[in-house]
């Protein structure tokens, strides 16, 4: 047969014909065939494999070969042997060169084929210490791309241990050797191709035996660092980049600019051959690497290095801008070098006669990613031209060709110089090197800002730091759902029992973020709590109307009729054993945060009244006229100024009209009055809200009993207590002259203990006491009413009808009582900042719970009117609990540590007196949401339930298993990565120039507003732990 097969294709036959008779060849394999013929044949087609004339006789050797070594496999085997591998890889074959590609293409085909066989074994024991030898002898691309091809597919022929650590070294060394002179498009990707194949095999490598990575580092850079003016490395070392975890830049630039056997020169050299890397086609992360060790060599001082190579190779890195494929890393660390280079103008002066002609070649090249590259770029220009000002023969003809770009403003530039200075280095490159391993001393986890989501972190920590809130949320039994409440439980689960020093909230950011908030923009806290708990209430309103269409069971025997039964429930935490009937078929929300006002109006002419009762869950605060305006001596009373002026809601802030008193805040934010008076506290401007106003003139009632347009008398009084007071200081104020929302700067005096005005009876039909059952009223939305609304759930609509009384009435039903009900202050969220669409949000907080601060039930005050008085004259007043008793109260319970402050991933113990003074010390720093906790008398819920011991949820409930399993996950995910982060720091101790630590932290700042002043770094839900800064 090898007879034949040898006649055949060296025969002039037509190729046709050929094929025809091989095919017939192939096809006889399957016939029994003697074992010299297998040898036979087996040595031919290697022959014409290896030493083929043309396509058709090293294609033909290959089908041949193939097909009767897989139905001759033992005869194969025995010619296919370690000893004629070694053969072919030592000398060759024939006159076939031992480093031609061919062969190893040979001895690849033919493992395939002995794949199965056990003296395969043996041929993979020579491969290994045979491609070893190879690459010491620096073999070219094209051999090196082959050989990384098979090692590849049989893992089984890379060196291992101590030989694979020099094997990597080696092909690292072997890479810097690779040079191509062509110029042909063709050949450069062909050329591209086979690095990539190496660096690829590399990286295969270090992933499977991570012990090479660092000593391959090491080999890098003394290549790159070598000083022999003979040896010129290639810049195909970029590949490699690519595939070095980014998490060990901080560690090993750190480690390189602090060694001290690392000579500048040596260290000179290094960067500008990683300068030149900008120019591979495909290279990742060569830019962050380059600015990396630019900003640890400024950290070090080292600024006579950073000059030179500044000078040497600023016009290389901008010539690369001309090139798409590596434009923008060419940009950023044309960006840093320049903008940091500001001692003297000479290295933009190096590339200024260069800007003109890339403005052109931008404006025309037509890529759809020039456009906004060009403004990246003029931005650059802009910044620069302002630093080095006073040379106007230069800039003329820059300025002319970018005239019609925007330009940033003057303080944006500041801001980037000054950020980008080498002397600014040094202290921000010291803190990338900390770590944060793990909670602090707290206890508390943080929230992970993922780009200017302060405003969520801020609340949701103040929502976990609502103790039964929190506890209520954790013990509902939602297994199997998709709900927002499901995801706000996972996340307080994390919350409270994660190892991570920070969480990254991402699922839940993406579920609750209101539909028109921007991703990456700095929001409205305030909106956002409201937009959330609206969510959560409609979410559990739908769930109770599904609940309702199913058959309805009797559920009165679990109903609680004494203490005994309410301890039962507090035993097991009211997980699902709260019925839809002790809940008045109230949600979660509205049990939670809901209260009741009922808003009156008198009709100043017939004293017809027309009341109407709204749910809220928090009250927005507005700042009275004449303390935040210049005006003199005198105080406008509700009479003289509608208070609603100061009090439309739009979108969390006050709208001021020009013509009001209050104005003179919208057009000063930062105006402080002069004055003897104490300053406002909250209890000042909860009065403000109940107090009386006037409609009169445009915005006078129309009163159905005289009808026609009357003056009338609005009051606003709170006919039940929510459980969770949440109160929003209207800071943001409207000014009609820029069209804009200022912030008022006015100092709130904010006490720990406040007694909020409850009527415990406001309309004849209702009962006496404000403990009894809220009624159920349907309003429609309205204007006037400037606090949060929500739906009613599942009640009769039957007296959605205002209820209209006349005054005489009033008098013949008797007195009318007004209960104090006692708060304690729970949070504060705090605004940092001048805007409302910019700044900081963080946020105070402690654990506190509804019997807390029992003992001052004295304080649950009751005040009668008097008959014969004037009912204005009795408006309820906000009470601050006198000094004296809060000191009492601080002291009988923990005293130091008690607040928290949660800033995005920080978390840290503060004191109350932080709280009051913190706006005296950071004017721009407000209260601008406050939560208080009501406190329940003993034994008594306030809302008509009977407790034990003066509380619901006296411990937090247990973990469901759902959320113990995903605790447990991440958990066990955390532990992991801290003791991979061990292990790497216990190889690193040995002093080395090139350590690195693969769970670096990366101290990046989160984008926009939260930047430096209270970003959040840190890892949760699978990320790593970074570090985080405070807002001052």
């Amino acid at each position: 047969m090898d007879k034949i097969l040898e006649g055949l294709v060296s025969s002039n036959h037509s190729i046709p014909v050929k094929r025809a008779i091989v095919k017939k060849v192939v096809e006889a394999a399957e016939k029994e065939v003697t074992e010299e013929q297998c040898r036979a044949l087996f040595t031919l087609t290697t022959r014409l494999i290896l030493l083929g004339e043309d396509a058709f006789q090293k294609q033909t050797g290959s089908q041949v070969l193939e097909a009767y070594a897989r139905y001759h496999r033992p005869e194969f085997e025995h010619f296919f042997t370690k000893d004629f591998v070694l053969s072919l890889l030592q000398q060759g074959y024939g006159q076939l060169d031992r480093k031609d590609p061919a062969v190893i293409d040979y001895i690849h085909c033919c493992l395939r084929l002995l794949i199965s066989c056990p003296s395969v074994l043996e041929i993979f024991a020579v491969i290994q210490v045979e491609v070893l030898r190879m690459v010491c002898e620096r073999p070219e691309s094209s051999l090196c791309a082959r050989l990384s091809t098979l090692l590849s597919d049989f893992v089984q022929c890379i060196p291992r241990e101590k030989s694979g650590v020099l094997f990597c070294q080696q092909l690292v060394r072997t890479i810097s050797y690779f040079h191509c002179f062509a110029s042909q498009e063709r050949e450069l990707r062909e050329y591209v191709g086979q690095v990539t194949k190496v660096s690829t095999l590399l990286q295969n490598i270090w992933k499977a035996d991570p012990a090479t990575l660092l000593p391959s580092l090491q080999e890098v850079f003394a290549i790159i660092s070598s000083t022999d003016p003979a040896f010129d490395p290639s810049i195909a070392l970029a590949s490699l980049v690519q595939h070095i975890p980014v998490q060990m830049i901080t560690v090993l630039i750190k480690s390189l600019t602090t060694d001290q056997n690392v000579k500048d020169a040596s260290m000179t050299k290094a960067l500008c051959r990683m300068i030149d890397w900008l120019s591979w086609p495909l290279a990742q992360h060569v830019d962050t690497w380059v600015i990396a060790l630019l900003k640890g060599l400024a950290a070090v001082q080292k600024f006579t290095i950073l000059i030179d190579v500044t000078l040497l190779k600023i016009e290389l890195v901008f010539s690369r801008l001309w090139y798409p494929i590596v434009r923008q890393g060419a940009l950023a660390v044309l960006s840093h070098m320049l903008l940091s280079f500001q001692h003297s103008p000479e290295a933009f002066h190096l590339v200024v006669p260069h800007v003109v002609h890339l403005v052109q070649s931008l404006r025309t090249d037509g890529l759809p990613t020039s456009k906004v590259f060009l403004l990246q770029f003029t931005e650059l220009i802009h910044c620069m031209m302002y630093q080095y000002s006073g040379f106007p023969d230069l800039y003329d003809h820059i300025l002319e060709a970018i005239k019609d770009l925007p330009k940033p403003v003057e303080d944006k530039i500041k801001l980037v110089l000054n950020q980008s200075a080498w002397t600014s280095q040094s202290n921000s490159f010291a803190s990338g090197l900390l770590r944060q391993a793990g909670k602090s001393e707290t206890g508390k986890t943080g929230l992970v800002n993922l780009g200017n989501t302060c405003y969520m972190n801020s609340i949701i920590q103040t929502l976990f730091m609502a103790t039964d809130f929190r506890r209520h949320v954790l013990s509902l039994q939602l297994n199997g759902s998709n709900t927002l409440m499901k995801k706000l439980q996972l996340l307080f689960a994390f919350l409270a029992h994660t190892q991570r020093a920070a969480y990254a909230p991402r699922n839940f950011l993406e579920a609750s973020r209101p539909p028109w908030f921007n991703a990456g923009s700095q929001q409205d806290c305030s909106e956002y709590l409201r937009f959330l708990l609206d969510r959560l209430h409609e979410e559990e309103k739908t769930l109770q109307v599904l609940e309702s269409a199913k058959p309805i069971t009797d559920t009165s025997s679990r109903e609680p009729t004494s203490v005994t039964s309410a301890e039962e429930q507090e035993e097991s935490h009211l997980t699902p054993a709260e019925t839809k009937s002790e809940n008045n078929g109230q949600t979660l929300i509205e049990r939670t945060f809901g209260g009741k006002l009922v808003t009156g109006i008198r009709c100043m002419q017939c004293n017809f009244i027309s009341e109407k009762e709204e749910p809220f869950t928090d009250l927005s605060l507005a700042f009275c006229p004449s303390a935040t305006s210049q005006g003199g001596p005198h105080i406008q009373g509700p009479s003289e100024e509608p208070k609603v002026l100061c009090q439309g809601s739009v979108n969390g802030g006050s709208e001021v009209p020009e013509p009001a008193s209050a104005s003179a805040t919208a057009s000063n934010p930062h105006f402080v009055p002069v004055t003897n008076e104490p300053p406002l506290s909250v209890p000042d401007l909860v009065n403000y809200f109940l107090a009386p106003e006037i409609l009169d003139e445009d915005n006078a009632y129309f009163c159905e009993k005289c009808s026609s347009l009357q003056r009338a008398e609005r009051t606003m009084k709170v006919v039940s207590a929510p459980e969770y007071l949440i109160l929003t200081l209207l800071r943001f104020s409207y000014d009609a002259k820029c069209h804009i929302r200022r912030k008022i700067l006015d100092n709130v005096t904010i006490p720990s203990f406040m007694g909020l005005p409850v009527h415990a009876s406001c309309m004849p039909q209702h009962c006496s006491s404000c403990t009894s059952s809220p009624l159920q009223v349907d309003s429609p939305e309205s204007s006037e009413n400037l606090a949060k609304k929500l739906k009613p759930s599942q009640r009769d609509e039957e007296e959605e009808e205002r209820a209209r009384i006349d005054i005489e009435e009033i008098s013949s039903t008797g007195e009318m009582s007004v209960q104090s009900v006692p708060y304690v202050l729970s949070s504060v969220v705090m605004h940092s900042g001048i805007s409302s669409e910019s700044g900081h949000y963080y946020s105070y907080g402690r654990n506190i719970s509804g019997a807390d601060g029992a003992q001052h039930s004295a304080n649950h005050l009751a005040i009668k009117e008097d008959p014969g008085s004037n009912p204005a004259e009795y408006a309820c007043s906000a009470l601050s609990i006198p000094s004296e008793q809060g000191a009492t109260v601080a002291a009988s319970g923990p005293e130091a540590k008690d607040w928290l402050l949660f800033n995005d991933s920080r978390v840290t113990f503060t004191s109350f007196q932080s709280v009051q003074n913190i706006t005296n010390r950071f004017p721009k720093d407000t209260a601008y949401v406050l939560m208080y906790r009501r406190q329940e008398l003993p034994g008594q819920d306030v809302n008509g339930g009977v407790m034990a011991n003066g509380m619901r949820l006296s411990a937090e409930p247990p973990l469901q298993k759902e959320l113990l399993d995903a605790i447990i996950k991440d958990n066990k995910l955390y532990l992991q990565e801290q003791e991979l982060n061990a292990r790497t720091q216990a190889l690193q101790a040995p002093s080395s120039s090139c350590s690195f630590r693969p769970n670096g932290s990366d101290d990046n700042n989160p984008p926009g507003s939260c930047g430096p002043s209270g970003g959040g770094g840190g890892g949760g839900g699978g990320g790593f732990n970074t570090i985080s800064r405070l807002v001052f």
